[in-house]
């Protein structure tokens, strides 16, 4: 009856085993696939740039050009009697701007235009007599110079009166003035600030190592606020010829064309384009991953992808210069999600 039992028992096992499928020692096991985002590998001009800020202020005298921007100042003391300007107005060289009182310096040149009259009365009389020698020598002379003296006397007064005509010093537009009529001025006292629109330039400090690759002429692409506020082009117009020693910093400035509607006064981003790489193969900077020191990016073939060595270059905004053996203009690489992969995976492409 045992026995019966144990054999019942050992039937249904062997029919569990014969019905179990049967599991292979050779089957490979199911490839891994990974997820992924793809792009190419392409040929473009590659730049280095140097990345500084700025300020934006009048073009300084140079090349036998004036100074783009001027202080006026009161070369006497006085009494401010007119303003003939106001801010923001468009002046020509030449023009008067300001007057100081000119009562006293009016009266200086009455008396000297009376004494120059006498003295050319005195003078007359004395030719007179000369011809017909009925004046001595001595006379003639001292009339002769009497008369120098009193021109003389009015040109100084003249003078002095004309300093205290405020003329403009060069064509621009006022940018401020610190006076008001009726103020007290002294001497080299600022009554305003005058600059010409049309001449600034964009004045940057360099690190002296970065500035030992800047060239003149090098293109300077100068934002002043947001990128969608757009780029001002400019050209580098000035390079220091000394490094100070506090920042170890070396000036240097780009001219800006004409109509570029910066202000005196602003602070601006520039990049300094100083070098350029032409017919350069380059991918986007987050296809390229470093492990153990060693820089790779990931090149598909078929629907697998296979990490290959390469040599980063310069960095361009968001694409990054690649050298190594085999690299091809065209060839498709994994752009996202390369951080992770194994040597050599089956991928999806992500629409």
């Amino acid at each position: 009856m045992k026995s019966g039992r144990w054999l019942k028992i050992a039937t249904i096992a062997v029919c569990i085993i014969g019905c179990s499928p049967a599991v292979s020692a050779d089957e490979p096991e199911p490839a891994t696939e990974v997820a992924v985002q793809t792009g190419k590998i392409i040929k473009t001009t590659l730049h280095r740039y140097v990345m500084v800020y700025g300020m934006v202020e009048p073009e300084p005298a140079a090349g036998g050009k004036p100074a783009a921007g001027s202080k006026i100042a009161a070369p006497v003391a006085g009494i401010l009697a007119q303003i003939h300007c106001e801010e923001g107005q468009r002046v020509k060289k030449g023009d008067l701007l300001f007057e100081l009182d000119t009562r006293s310096a009016d009266a200086l040149i009455a008396r000297a235009e009376v004494s120059v009259e006498f003295a050319q009365k005195n003078f007359a009389r004395k030719q007179q007599l000369s011809a017909t020698d009925n004046v001595s020598r001595k006379l003639y002379d001292e009339a002769e110079l009497l008369l120098q003296t009193a021109r003389k006397d009015l040109l100084t007064a003249q003078t002095q009166r004309e300093l205290l005509l405020i003329k403009a010093p060069l064509s621009g537009t006022v940018a401020a003035i610190h006076f008001k009529v009726g103020e007290e001025v002294s001497p080299n006292a600022v009554f305003a600030d005058l600059i010409d629109l049309d001449r600034l330039d964009i004045a940057m400090r360099v690190p002296s190592l970065e500035a030992a690759t800047l060239r003149l002429g090098q293109p300077v692409e100068i934002s002043a606020g947001p990128a969608e506020s757009g780029v001002q082009p400019g050209k580098l117009a000035f390079i220091g010829p000394q490094v100070d020693p506090l920042t170890d910093t070396v000036l240097v400035r780009a001219a800006q064309p004409a109509d570029s509607g910066l202000r005196p006064g602003q602070f601006v981003n520039a990049r300094i384009v100083a070098g350029e790489r032409p017919d350069r193969l380059a991918v986007p900077i987050e296809s390229v991953v470093t492990r153990a020191g060693t820089s790779m990016i990931a090149i598909i073939e078929g629907d697998n992808a296979k990490l290959k060595a390469v040599k980063p270059g310069w960095r361009d905004g968001r694409l990054i210069e690649i050298s190594g053996e085999g690299l091809q203009e065209g060839m498709a690489i994994v752009t996202q999600g390369v951080y992770g992969l194994p040597p050599e995976t089956r991928i999806r492409v992500l629409k």
